[in-house]
């Protein structure tokens, strides 16, 4: 398989993620598409190894990012979790409206 093939899925796919993360508010979405970004870079990160068959240096940056996601989910969502029973929303304006009420007290 040529390697342009899946950087270019690589590029739809982080492409996808930047506009989730800035187009939408709500926190769930936005770590939804930060894991799509995620998966992008894990997915070129794999390619090239494919690539280069010398040693596999790729995949193992690949478990990392893997391994670094599943730890970023876990707190995020526990962050989501907590704002959600104290406020009842998870809109990352109102979080940061909430921050800055939080200052000014």
């Amino acid at each position: 398989m040529p390697l342009v093939l899946p950087l270019l899925l690589a590029v739809v796919l982080f492409c996808i993620g930047v506009y989730g993360v800035l187009a939408r508010r709500n926190v769930i979405t936005m770590l939804m598409s930060f894991e799509l970004m995620l998966n992008a870079v894990n997915l070129n990160l794999v390619a090239f190894d494919a690539w280069r068959v010398d040693e596999a240096t790729g995949q193992t940056l690949a478990i990392f990012v893997i391994t670094l996601a599943a730890a970023e989910i876990g707190l995020g969502l526990a962050i989501v979790l907590l704002l959600f029973r104290g406020h009842g929303h998870v809109d990352a304006d109102a979080a940061r409206d909430l921050l800055e009420h939080e200052e000014a007290s």
